[in-house]
């Protein structure tokens, strides 16, 4: 596959591999030998980055993500780059399935959170380290100082945080250079283009989780659709509700055609759109399958010109759509 490079020298693959939906969110989780088997078949295929987090796991074992990762790579481990997260906690008091986040990025809570990261993974450093979501008791140059001593320490290499605004990165990269950020981007999700231009100036790279709206953009779901309302966040998103798929009807019909013309897939058009906008976007699409994972690898190899992707982003602008998933609840208490 091909390469990009986030920020000033963390090179991965185009595409990279959100491991979270082995363990968490969508519905049942992996079996664990199958997921080991999806994860090293996704490194045959030319991913390189693999994103986890230490909350990504199951009512039995809340850090399962990382330790199946860390099983699935060990062996590689010099041949792959790892991306995992601190700072939040779920609030497990309400019954939602997509339980609110507690964010809590105090220094001593991030000592706490890379020692058991590196345990579960196997591993002696992590390439890429985000804040999972910003803390508005900790100001960002407190986070960004304790990345830098990690850095020095050789626990991680590079640093990023997760939903970032503007000013909260650019007062965090004045501390400690921030190699990119991993924010909500899809087709249907596009608010934080606004934020471009800072990523440019300060020539951070963008990790794009979510970017086929949660499956959606596939064209693989319909109204008849079912999702276990205990295990899938997908049961509570509302472009799977059940007005969603009329509401969404054009912009999957524009999809297909324009997959037609290019002959590949929708999944395959709806990535390769971000990944043809900015060299330093890196989608890291959920999928299990390795079948899937071989479809997602091939956008990479999709061109489209910048006069296509001006016409997509004109025609995304004036169709109608539903609302889209735009994340967990975020709570205050720690």
């Amino acid at each position: 596959m091909k390469t990009r490079t986030l920020g000033a020298d963390l090179t991965v693959s185009a595409v990279g591999l959100g491991c979270m939906g082995f363990s968490h969110a969508y519905g049942a989780p992996t079996e664990r030998s199958e997921a080991v088997r999806a994860i090293r078949a996704a490194l045959d295929l030319g991913y390189t980055l693999f994103d986890t987090a230490e909350t990504y796991g199951t009512a039995a074992d809340p850090h399962e993500n990382e330790k199946l990762v860390g099983e699935a790579l060990r062996e590689v481990r010099g041949a792959v780059q790892i991306a995992t997260k601190f700072g939040i906690r779920f609030d497990e008091t309400g019954a939602a399935v997509n339980k609110p986040l507690v964010p809590d990025s105090r220094p001593e809570t991030i000592r706490a959170s890379v020692e058991g990261s590196l345990r579960r993974l196997g591993t002696d450093h992590i390439d890429l380290y985000f804040q999972h979501r910003m803390d508005p008791k900790v100001a960002p140059a407190t986070v960004a100082q304790v990345m830098a001593d990690l850095i020095r320490e050789g626990k991680i290499t590079h640093w990023g945080i997760s939903e970032a605004t503007g000013d909260y990165l650019r007062r965090a990269h004045a501390v400690c250079p921030v190699t990119a950020v991993q924010n909500r981007y899809s087709m249907m999700a596009r608010w934080h283009e606004a934020l471009f231009p800072v990523l440019e100036e300060l020539h951070v790279g963008f990790v794009a989780f979510s970017p086929m709206a949660n499956g959606l953009l596939t064209g693989a779901y319909g109204a008849a659709s079912q999702f276990d309302p205990r295990l899938d966040y997908r049961s509570a998103m509302p472009q799977f509700g059940p007005e969603a798929a009329e509401q969404n009807r054009a912009l999957l019909t524009l999809l297909r055609e324009l997959a037609a013309e290019k002959h590949a897939t929708p999944a395959q058009i709806s990535l390769a759109w971000m990944m043809c906008k900015k060299p330093w976007i890196v989608p890291i699409p959920g999928s299990r399958r390795p079948e899937r994972m071989q479809e997602n690898a091939g956008a990479a190899e999709i061109c489209l010109t910048p006069a296509d992707v001006q016409a997509l982003d004109r025609a995304l602008e004036a169709l109608p759509m539903s609302a889209v998933f735009g994340g967990s609840a975020v709570t205050g208490g720690k």
